[in-house]
């Protein structure tokens, strides 16, 4: 396994924007420490961001996961050039003259793209960890170390994510196409639940049933917006009348679907490139 990473890791060594784009993602979580800095003046109020309890410990968790998911966008751009590239540099081709199977390429793609959420996670537990030090109000071990399954959950939401660019590369074979039909995928979930939560099954959880064993739709169910949480969210809903009554908690059968649709977009990869005449 090692020699199929190691394959990897060296076309990603010598492709220049794929480095680049994978340094912007990782300084861009690395930004959400700016948000700590941010300070709004309204009239004689100063409201300072990370006064608002972002950063307690365990929230942090939740909220800087839920951050960090929104820019995986920025590493699938580069596992789906990845995949173009070796159509279009014929490395796919020749990888195979030299030796490699189909399905050790395929596993080689996979376990870049473990790496890949893998070093996210754990980069984004040591921000998330130096940001919760810093300001957290409370630094018990107990709450600390709790609610890291979002974590969890971010990690096979990128793995998830990730693997779907892989299939969609392989499928399509050029990344403009690739991204692009990605972008018309979940623009196409976000209508069909629409159709059946207001068209359909009005007033009914239908829509949201059907909705979860969709790819995107399963994998953003993962980790829930988390600022509803919010100590001043919750007592202005509480003035206006209102209340939210909404999990937070990773849901399991979320973290099942999500795990099912990896290991189809991966072996659909194998098929695809089994069958075709490369």
């Amino acid at each position: 396994m090692l020699r199929l990473l190691n394959i990897e890791l060296q076309k990603i060594r010598y492709n220049k924007s794929a480095r680049v784009i994978t340094i912007v993602y990782f300084v861009l979580i690395t930004f959400i420490a700016l948000i700590a800095s941010i300070e709004f003046n309204f009239g004689s109020v100063n409201f300072r961001v990370a006064d608002q309890g972002i950063f307690n410990f365990p929230f942090i968790w939740h909220f800087n996961s839920f951050m960090g998911a929104i820019l995986k966008i920025f590493l699938a751009i580069v596992i789906v050039s990845m995949m173009a590239n070796e159509y279009s540099y014929r490395t796919l081709k020749q990888n195979l003259i030299d030796g490699l199977s189909k399905k050790e390429f395929v596993l080689s793609k996979f376990l870049t793209v473990v790496l890949f959420a893998t070093i996210s996670t754990i980069f984004l537990f040591v921000v998330s960890m130096i940001l919760g030090l810093s300001f957290s109000d409370y630094k018990e071990i107990g709450i600390i170390f709790s609610d890291l399954e979002y974590l969890l959950a971010y990690f096979i939401k990128l793995v998830a994510f990730f693997s779907f660019c892989l299939f969609l590369g392989v499928l399509v074979k050029r990344s403009a196409f690739a991204l692009g039909f990605l972008i018309i995928w979940a623009i196409a979930e976000k209508i069909l639940f629409g159709l059946l939560k207001w068209k359909f099954f009005k007033g009914t959880d239908v829509a949201e049933n059907v909705m979860q064993f969709f790819p995107l739709e399963s994998m953003s169910n993962l980790i829930t917006e988390p600022f509803s949480r919010l100590g001043a969210v919750q007592s202005a809903a509480s003035q206006l009348g209102e209340e939210f009554t909404k999990s937070y908690d990773v849901p399991v059968l979320g973290l099942i679907i999500t795990l099912a649709w990896t290991f189809l977009f991966i072996y659909w990869s194998f098929l695809i490139l089994k069958r075709r005449d490369l």
